[in-house]
């Protein structure tokens, strides 16, 4: 079902760490008629954060949080989001852990983007793991956040044949232009579209 014109889209937060790849192609994507999503906020752990530039050059709102304090950079961070009427929250490269408690008062509305085919190689280091243990397959995962790392329902993954030739740059290269692709598709899911 392809929303009218006059849809209301979800008020989306992308939290980001890094490059903010993802977010850029996210930030394309809910510029689409067809995506569910607008994309009002972005938030960063990481004030060098390349991803902030995609904030500003299309005049998204921003904040850096540094988690320093966890329990006071999530209330700072709840109070922005409720401020900002944000619905619902893209997680993209953010290398910080949400609490059980702040998961809670987002349930079944926050999506992660993970460099591997879950179950397999949660957490960190996902390239050199596959690479490690000679697997033929890697890819990326779209998951809803639970309370445990990178286990949430699984709503869509993609699969990246490994070569023999290949290094954990190469397959990060690789699976990244697939994660771009990705992610919209697993949101249109998400909103059954």
């Amino acid at each position: 079902m392809v929303p009218s014109i006059g849809y209301n889209k979800t008020r989306t937060a992308v939290f980001i760490s890094g490059t903010g790849s993802n977010l850029k192609s996210l930030i394309k994507f809910s510029r689409t008629a067809k995506s569910p999503i607008s994309i009002d906020f972005v938030i960063s752990n990481n004030s060098k954060a390349k991803g902030l530039d995609y904030a500003k050059k299309f005049k998204i709102k921003k904040k850096v949080l540094n988690f320093k304090n966890k329990n006071l950079s999530e209330k700072e961070l709840l109070s922005i989001l409720k401020i900002n009427s944000i619905d619902m929250i893209c997680l993209a490269g953010f290398m910080k852990i949400l609490s059980g408690n702040f998961i809670k008062k987002f349930k079944g509305k926050i999506l992660n983007i993970h460099p591997s085919l879950l179950p397999k190689y949660k957490g960190l280091n996902t390239h050199e793991r596959a690479l490690n243990n000679k697997e033929k397959y890697s890819g990326c995962t779209v998951h809803f956040v639970n309370s445990r790392l990178d286990s949430g329902k699984i709503i869509l993954q993609k699969k990246v044949k490994i070569s023999k030739k290949e290094t954990k740059t190469s397959l990060a290269k690789k699976i990244l232009a697939q994660e771009h692709k990705l992610y919209p598709k697993a949101i249109l899911k998400a909103f059954n579209l």
